[in-house]
């Protein structure tokens, strides 16, 4: 049972299915199910009903309050309702080097060279009020530079959560989409006034819609070089699905608390 967030935007749901079509390809024995917690049918409720057995996965990239609070609540709920069902519940999709390696691609695919010493990446993820889901993608920016920064060079004032390449990227910095600074298009300026050559926008999101256009937008109109395309169904995330998944078997069955 893979749990999306949900979207108004109809390609959010066809990038899901997308996604679990990865999934059944690589296990055809395996019954896969969607269900979402906002804007989309089914819900989480309508997707357990009639099952004894379920391991759900959160489709989401970061563990914040979707997969600490809302997910687990559901589930309880769920079983109150239904005492024999027994569920175990997975790890959210990231942080995962797969996902890294997904956003690689994507820049690769909108034709920046992995790795570029010109180019600075800003990493854009949604962004959560919770601090520590917003810490993860400062990680992620950090250990996403190859190397640490190069002699002679010092990180400019406002790029302190970013690192400077070496033979890596010119530099990795973090943003958010909403609740979090700093947005994508200040930090596209501030790479800018750094003198960054190249500026290259990784959107860290699962799907097209409302966040992946905005950030398009701004980041192009704050002087972006280029903005790649969302991590879509990638055959990268379904094997982390599958991971996930796989580790879930081995906890076990029951309640999970909220």
């Amino acid at each position: 049972m893979a749990v999306a967030h949900g979207s108004r935007d109809p390609r959010a749901a066809a990038t899901v299915e997308a996604l679990l079509d990865e999934v059944r390809r690589a296990r055809p024995w395996l019954e896969v199910r969607t269900a979402y917690l906002d804007h989309s049918t089914p819900t989480l409720a309508q997707a357990l009903n009639g099952l004894e057995e379920a391991v759900v996965l959160p489709l989401l990239l970061t563990e914040a309050y979707h997969s600490r609070v809302d997910l687990p609540a559901a589930l309880n709920e769920a079983r109150a309702r239904e005492p024999r069902l027994r569920v175990r519940y997975g790890a959210t999709l990231g942080p995962h080097p797969l996902l890294t390696a997904t956003l690689t691609r994507r820049l690769a695919e909108a034709g920046v060279t992995p790795g570029d010493p010109d180019t600075a990446v800003v990493l854009v993820a949604a962004g959560s009020s919770d601090a520590r889901a917003n810490a993860v993608i400062t990680d992620m920016a950090r250990s996403w530079s190859r190397r640490a920064p190069a002699a002679g060079r010092s990180l400019p004032v406002g790029l302190r959560g970013a690192t400077l390449g070496g033979r890596g990227w010119w530099a990795v910095t973090a943003a958010y989409a909403s609740a979090a600074a700093p947005t994508p298009e200040q930090a596209v300026a501030r790479l800018r006034r750094a003198g960054a050559p190249r500026v290259a926008v990784a959107p860290y999101l699962l799907a097209p819609g409302y966040f992946a256009d905005k950030v398009r937008r701004t980041t192009l109109d704050a002087g972006a070089d280029v903005v790649a395309d969302v991590l879509g169904p990638a055959p990268e995330i379904a094997r982390v699905l599958l991971e996930r998944y796989e580790a879930a078997l081995m906890s076990p069955a029951g309640v999970v608390a909220s």
